[in-house]
């Protein structure tokens, strides 16, 4: 499930991204999509491809990972996102859903530490 205002396009900085075009109230559930489950030794495999920067820490332990389907995997981060994303291990499903309003045409993002204004560092320079 996905909204149907939600869409993808090029940013200047950070490459693809999710926007919409029209306005979502917060506390939306704006997109929910089944995982494929890897394990750790998958993990080491995927961290010498570019599958790595987008792939999510998976399971309770973390100790396993999950390659989101659907568009997941393109939310970019920021340290003040504003939509966060949750995790159903159970049905290995992960779902997004909007902490603040969001306007048509702005970018929909999430923090890649997991809360929406998590500020520790990521493994990358952030840029935008």
């Amino acid at each position: 499930m996905r909204l149907t205002c939600l869409f993808i396009a090029d940013t200047e900085e950070k490459g693809r991204a999710v926007f919409t075009n029209e306005p979502i109230a917060a506390g939306t559930i704006i997109e929910s999509s089944p995982v494929i489950v890897m394990s750790a030794d998958e993990r080491k495999l995927l961290d010498q491809t570019l599958l790595h920067d987008y792939i999510f820490e998976w399971g309770p332990k973390h100790d396993e990972c999950a390659l989101a389907l659907g568009w997941i995997s393109i939310y970019n981060h920021s340290y003040s996102s504003n939509a966060e994303y949750f995790m159903d291990f159970d049905s290995s499903m992960m779902m997004i859903k909007t902490v603040h309003k969001i306007s048509a045409g702005e970018e929909i993002t999430i923090n890649y530490n997991g809360e929406w204004n998590d500020e520790k560092k990521v493994w990358f320079d952030v840029k935008g």
